[in-house]
């Protein structure tokens, strides 16, 4: 499967279109984020400006952008910081409820780009199919697709400058939010595949984002700022555009706990970081999944941050958010170098 490079213009284009759609009916919307019509027309404002690979020098990162799946148009970017020796490879899904989001937005490249520097990590960040266009498992196969890319490409004894340094023993898959149940789910369905020669050492989950019908205490009761990242309308939106037509949030893909749900301690999980905001809607929800691994037997740690919201570490820029999101760099480091 030949590596091929992506024109750093294509990933700027990504999430652009028309911002008029006539009179057509509006089906489902999350304002300023995704507006569906009742033609099966998405529109996605630009609220998150899009971004090349380029990264200030002094980071000592380099980046660049790869095409997975010509077909699908899946992408990834790669993040690789100076080293003299080989690094932990961390395969990353950015968040936006599988509906919006892209590995080149300003807040994930950012973010990605102090995360490689600072825990000493390559990363690659997987630009996955959206839904409603794509509704899940797209999202899932997507991640698969990827992880059976990187291991044809250290199979072949790929050339490109990351594979150099990319420590193929020690591999991680990790997100935030929706990209964190991404994460899980890929983890999964990679039970049944031979990975030789990548060989997966644990989960990452920031936020993951889950749900169900029944309603916990953190999601009735969190009182949100309307600038808050996830409220309870946007959530119940993104599940309704992201799974499958008849479903509902007692789907597995939505409620690992649920009914329908495999067993926890039937399947075959790696040892997991869960790291979960105190004022998140999905506070309770974490610390409820956190809880169902540990009672399986499953190695499972959580870190709770205290004072902040849903996705801090890409949105936030206020003191209290920047010092956490340095206390979960340094969680993440001490996680992928054991």
């Amino acid at each position: 499967m030949a590596t091929i490079a992506m024109d750093p213009s294509l990933s700027l284009q990504i999430g652009r279109g028309s911002n008029q759609h006539g009179a057509v009916p509006v089906k489902e919307e999350i304002q300023g984020l995704i507006k569906v019509y009742k033609d099966g027309h998405v529109e996605r404002p630009q609220i998150v400006p899009y971004v090349t690979p380029a990264l200030p020098p002094e980071l000592g990162v380099t980046t660049k952008d790869f095409v997975i799946d010509n077909f699908t148009n899946v992408w990834a970017r790669f993040y690789v910081p100076k080293s003299n020796w080989k690094l932990p490879l961390v395969v990353y899904f950015h968040g936006g409820g599988f509906c919006a989001g892209s590995a080149a937005w300003s807040c994930y490249h950012e973010f990605l780009g102090k995360l490689a520097a600072k825990a000493g990590c390559l990363i690659v960040s997987i630009n996955y199919r959206l839904a409603p266009e794509n509704p899940l498992p797209a999202a899932y196969e997507d991640g698969v697709k990827c992880l059976m890319w990187l291991k044809q490409e250290a199979l072949k004894g790929s050339s490109e400058w990351w594979s150099k340094q990319c420590n193929l023993c020690s591999v991680f898959l990790a997100g935030d939010s929706a990209g964190a149940n991404i994460a899980h789910n890929v983890t999964t369905r990679l039970n049944s595949k031979n990975l030789y020669p990548l060989t997966l050492k644990g989960t990452i989950l920031i936020q993951p984002f889950f749900g169900g019908e029944a309603r916990t205490n953190s999601e009735k009761n969190m009182v949100q700022s309307p600038r808050s990242a996830l409220s309870l309308p946007a959530s119940d939106t993104y599940w309704r555009l992201a799974l499958p037509c008849g479903t509902n949030r007692d789907h597995p893909w939505c409620n690992p706990l649920g009914k329908g749900s495999a067993k926890m301690e039937e399947m075959k999980l790696l040892p997991t970081l869960v790291c979960i905001s105190e004022m998140d809607i999905l506070r309770d929800r974490n610390l409820e999944f956190c809880a169902a691994l540990g009672k399986a037997g499953k190695k499972v740690e959580h870190v709770l941050y205290k004072g902040v919201g849903h996705a801090f570490h890409v949105l936030s820029k206020s003191r209290l958010s920047q010092s956490r999101t340095n206390e979960m760099i340094a969680r993440v480091k001490a996680f992928v170098n054991r």
